[in-house]
């Protein structure tokens, strides 16, 4: 077996410290980002593999971060937990994924399980605003970052990433109504989470500023399934004026609804449009492709994990709150394309 590779060895290779490569090997900002850069390139190919544990004992950090998320069936929350990763992983940090599947008690327990496994930090979409989760205080105690993205609850200090909902709901809701659409029905979610309720009410502003009636009939509150968007469709198409349009807060409703409305034997944009949001992968890949508003999982992911990395870089000397705000995009498809301009792919 032949000798392990040490700080030392890299050290004398590159003509530096051992005390400049062990900063290096850390990410230590002190050291320039071309040596530290240096310094890893030459690790790598002298196979140097570091301690973690004797790192996280002299470090007082276990280099590991927990993500809390509704659940991972979701391309958007898979895409987010990817972006955190590669920004994470160069770190030397290493992701431990939680689902809550939107019960309370298991977000409890995650936040917990996390806490007791001494994770660095914890980045987070919650289950439920209204709740009174005293486990965010336990946080705060002991002294660990919080970050939220996509769902956020309000506590001060607390930083989030989130995308601009209202404007993202607003623009979907103008565009169908350049399409001709005067009746516009929203497939709405749990508006106690904001970005539930920012998207009903930029859907809403954008009806009343074109001069449309809002009709409160033809909002309904469901939740992010195909089957519940089916459902949901079915007494929207019941009724005795029913909508030609309908904006989905989710593409998993939106979904069910476009299934539900080839049921009644209605073509599509023809008869009644379709906009989803978050631009889940199959809303592309569909023989009628679906209009749906873009998040940028990915680059919330990056911006989560940035602002954590700089939350523990300030240490306890400084406690900063930010709130980023990412720009939404609507991506314009078959399914809510009447009038004859290209839609995006």
């Amino acid at each position: 077996m032949g000798k392990k590779t040490t700080i030392y060895d890299i050290a004398e290779k590159l003509n530096l410290t051992a005390a400049t490569v062990s900063r290096a090997l850390n990410n230590n900002l002190k050291i320039s980002e071309n040596t530290r850069k240096l310094v890893q390139e030459t690790a790598a190919e002298m196979n140097y593999e570091q301690n973690t544990l004797a790192r996280a004992l002299k470090s007082g950090k276990s280099y590991n971060v927990g993500v809390i998320v509704p659940r991972m069936d979701s391309n958007f929350f898979a895409s987010v937990i990817r972006g955190i990763e590669e920004e994470l992983y160069p770190k030397g940090y290493h992701v431990i994924i939680c689902q809550t599947h939107d019960q309370e008690n298991l977000e409890t327990e995650n936040i917990n399980s996390l806490l007791n496994a001494q994770v660095d930090g914890i980045l987070m979409s919650i289950t439920n605003a209204k709740s009174q989760n005293k486990v965010f205080g336990n946080l705060e105690k002991k002294n660990v970052p919080l970050i939220f993205f996509d769902r956020k609850k309000q506590i001060p200090g607390v930083s989030s990433v989130t995308i601009d909902d209202y404007n993202g709901a607003y623009e979907a809701t103008k565009h169908l109504i350049k399409q001709g659409c005067k009746r516009i029905a929203h497939l709405s979610n749990d508006r106690s989470l904001e970005i539930f309720k920012n998207r009903f009410l930029g859907y809403k502003q954008a009806i009343l500023d074109s001069g449309l009636e809002f009709d409160e009939s033809l909002v309904i509150e469901t939740r992010s399934k195909v089957e519940e968007g089916r459902k949901s469709t079915k007494m929207l198409l019941n009724m005795e004026r029913p909508p030609d349009a309908i904006f989905s807060s989710s593409d998993f409703t939106a979904l069910g609804a476009i299934q539900e409305i080839k049921e009644h034997g209605l073509k599509i944009p023809q008869d009644i449009c379709v906009v989803g949001f978050a631009n889940e992968p199959f809303t592309r890949f569909m023989e009628l492709s679906i209009s749906s508003v873009d998040q940028s999982p990915v680059e919330m992911g990056r911006i989560a994990a940035q602002v954590f990395l700089e939350e523990v870089s300030n240490g306890k000397k400084i406690k900063t709150e930010k709130q980023v705000v990412l720009t939404p995009e609507l991506i314009i498809r078959k399914s809510s394309l009447k009038t004859p301009v290209l839609a995006n792919s």
